[in-house]
């Protein structure tokens, strides 16, 4: 398992800071929940932590990942809803990073994929146009895209922001395993009761770190 160490993170849009002199760790192995107010600078620094965006100063360090072992689903999925995908194409990019966008799939792969659709209860849709689903379905589609990437860092931007309570419960409890599974887990969240719940850790940012530590710590009520 590999934690993610920032090192006097700064990172911004044409060189204006949106989060700045970070210094910290996800440790491996946990689910972190990254709270706030809008424009504290949450999903900037998921975005820096996938890659996404380069930094203005000080540096991210994946302690020996390889890109390819980092899964990243922002707020915006960019979906277009209107290309002519299925559910089975739409989750099967989560191998390309290890097959190319044209390399063929293997039985094991298909195998991935169907445990994939089990797990977050879409067997039987893998057929349907990505247009014709509802946005749950969807959703689940794109977490069954992480589960098949195999990633050992999975970084979620509000995840389960207007879903279904029954996709949302699934959900989740699929999000709830992956410590046990090896990977490190770093969620943008605003429903600080579900982050209580679920994660072990928390980072509190106001553009700057607030509070990083257990989640009982860092949302004590003097830091919110």
């Amino acid at each position: 398992m590999s934690a993610v160490r920032l090192h006097d993170l700064t990172l911004g849009y044409e060189r204006r800071p949106a989060v700045h002199h970070l210094d910290g760790v996800f440790e491996a192995g946990r689910l972190t929940a990254v709270v706030g107010p809008n424009g504290s600078g949450k999903s900037t620094l998921l975005k820096g932590v996938a890659g996404a965006l380069r930094p203005l100063s000080g540096r991210v360090e994946l302690d020996g990942l390889d890109p390819r072992e980092v899964a990243y689903l922002p707020q915006d999925n960019g979906v277009d809803r209107s290309f002519p995908l299925t559910l089975e194409d739409l989750v099967s990019l989560g191998l390309w990073r290890r097959r190319g966008l044209f390399g063929g799939l293997g039985a094991a792969d298909r195998t991935r994929i169907a445990d994939a659709f089990a797990a977050v209860g879409l067997t039987g849709f893998e057929r349907r146009p990505i247009g014709s689903v509802s946005g749950g379905q969807l959703q689940r589609a794109l977490f069954a895209r992480v589960l098949v990437q195999d990633a050992r860092l999975v970084l979620l931007d509000e995840p389960f922001t207007a879903l279904d309570a029954r996709t949302e419960a699934d959900l989740i409890d699929l999000v709830r395993r992956w410590p046990s599974e090896g990977r490190t887990v770093v969620m943008v969240l605003h429903d600080l009761a579900l982050v209580r719940g679920l994660c072990a850790d928390a980072l509190l940012l106001a553009r700057e770190p607030v509070a990083w530590g257990r989640v009982d710590d860092a949302l004590r009520p003097e830091n919110l």
